[in-house]
């Protein structure tokens, strides 16, 4: 994913190499046009380009004339005086072939394909109420013909905000080159629709020069192209990676259970847990696999002590320790488990166990003093507390600076998830599925991490954040595709089968 700053830079890199700007032009408009026609339910009725002054009026333009030339009913509109002396030439052609260039506001209730190309990449510009007003009318009406060219009218490409508070609502968006880091932001997804990248050509050599910390996107495809843990098949069970969970409450004790079916859907060879009472009393019924080492103290209002039970156990024989989901927040002001600062292995902090660290008089920085790597998988809310000081308007920023100081690596958890590590490294989950924003998933994702991490130190790989990434990717797929339901408790049987099939 890049910048507007970066994709301009780019183009012009191609422009010095000896591509000329109207080649590329040509390039990106007959890739729109093609992708269009190949949907021809859009374009049964015809289509109307809405040009802008600029480069992405011009590669309208283009569009236009190749529907136009491939038999389809098209017009153009031209709300602003043309600026690009390219743009007018094409303007030109697009009249003396017999396009008709409209001199009033189009019929927003027409069943017509608006394709918007207004402004583009790296706009500034506010639109007026009249164009606003315009194009949400026609979503209104026709909500699956409108597309926008690049970046909507309205939207800022590299956060995702709407400029002035105001932007195109599109059914589909075709972002030029490369994805721009704005429009897979939350903020973003009510504007940009389906999003789609147009393929211009960029040369590998350009791509090569970009930055090891490049965001990047991923995408479910991505999931066939990752390196599982593949623990030797003469591994025992306690060489197939250990996880401890450490979870759960008298006033949460579903989420004790969903992290603990998390954990063994992983795969991993070994679960075992501290729960209190009132869960481990019938772990054995409902999670026959789990090897219990004890219950947890009960705080008075209910929540959970953790700190005897870490304190009773030789902590580096797991290779994982998940802790927080469901483990309330005491009353009373508590010190956060000490003993989980010379464990070597990889600790899995969720939740509650956020909630308290928050709490503490070192916060995030505690952290730093791990002997061990850490993995965080906060929802916004929690993370807000754990970094108080950062700025979360930007996820992709703010992921980043709270990975760099506290020496974690850190999932952050929205519709596109953020992923960030220590070396300034970052990925984003690329599609959204609103059917994984409900109770419990959580929990699930939080025991499925845990024990994927665990699988992976034991395997003696190379134990690095693009394991939580892709944890968090095949967490995502499981939430989308699951065909035997949508609550959390049904996705873990199809993440177990999954991750069987993946690391076969």
């Amino acid at each position: 994913m890049v910048s507007s700053e970066q994709m301009q830079n780019i183009e012009k890199e191609m422009f010095s190499m000896g591509m000329p700007v109207e080649a590329l032009m040509e390039k990106v408009g007959i890739g729109i046009s093609s992708w269009i026609l190949d949907r021809q339910g859009l374009i049964e009725n015809g289509a109307i380009v809405l040009v802008g002054p600029g480069h992405n009026g011009g590669d309208g333009l283009v569009v236009a004339r190749e529907l136009y030339m491939a038999g389809v009913e098209i017009s153009i509109w031209c709300p602003f005086p043309l600026k690009k002396e390219l743009t007018q030439k094409h303007f030109d052609y697009a009249m003396h072939i017999g396009i008709e260039n409209l001199e009033y506001k189009p019929d927003s209730n027409s069943d017509l394909l608006w394709i918007e190309a207004l402004f583009g990449l790296g706009q500034s510009r506010i639109i007026s109420d009249e164009i606003f007003h315009l194009l949400n009318s026609k979503k209104k009406f026709s909500p699956d013909k409108l597309i926008s060219i690049d970046v909507p009218a309205g939207l800022d490409s590299d956060n995702g905000n709407t400029i002035s508070n105001t932007s195109c609502i599109a059914s589909s968006t075709l972002s030029l080159g490369l994805f721009k880091s704005g429009l897979i932001q939350d903020s973003a997804i009510d504007s940009v629709g389906d999003l789609e990248r147009v393929d211009i050509g960029i040369p590998d050599k350009i791509l090569a020069d970009l930055p090891e910390t490049q965001p990047l996107r991923i995408s479910f495809s991505d999931l066939s192209t990752f390196d599982w843990p593949q623990p030797r098949k003469n591994k025992s069970k306690y060489q197939r990676g250990r996880v401890l969970v450490v979870a759960g409450s008298d006033k949460y004790r579903g989420a004790a259970s969903l992290a603990l079916s998390g954990a063994l859907a992983s795969g991993v060879g070994s679960v075992s847990a501290f729960l209190p009472k009132s869960v481990s009393d019938s772990l054995w019924s409902t999670h026959p696999e789990i090897l219990l080492g004890g219950d947890l103290d009960t705080f008075p209002d209910g929540s959970s002590d953790f700190s005897r039970a870490l304190s009773e156990v030789d902590l580096n024989r797991f290779d994982s320790i998940l802790l927080g989901p469901g483990l309330g927040i005491p009353i009373e002001k508590v010190c956060f488990a000490a003993e989980l600062q010379d464990f070597k292995g990889l600790l899995v902090l969720d939740a509650d166990a956020i909630n308290r660290l928050s709490l503490t008089s070192k916060g995030w920085d505690w952290l730093n003093d791990r002997n061990g790597p850490t993995w965080l998988t906060p929802h916004m809310e929690e993370f807000k507390r754990l970094f108080p000081s950062i700025d979360f308007s930007n996820t992709l920023k703010a992921g980043t600076e709270a990975a760099k100081i506290c020496g974690s690596s850190i999932l952050l958890k929205c519709a596109h998830s953020v992923i960030s590590d220590p070396g300034g490294r970052i990925w984003q989950i690329g599609q959204a599925n609103s059917s994984v924003a409900r109770t419990g998933f959580g929990d699930v994702l939080a025991g499925f991490v845990s024990g994927i991490g665990a699988s992976g130190f034991a395997c003696n790989q190379k134990f690095d954040t693009d394991l939580l990434a892709a944890s968090a990717l095949m967490h995502a797929y499981s939430g989308a595709f699951c065909s035997e339901g949508s609550t959390a408790s049904t996705i873990c049987s199809f993440l177990g089968e999954l991750i069987k099939k993946n690391s076969s």
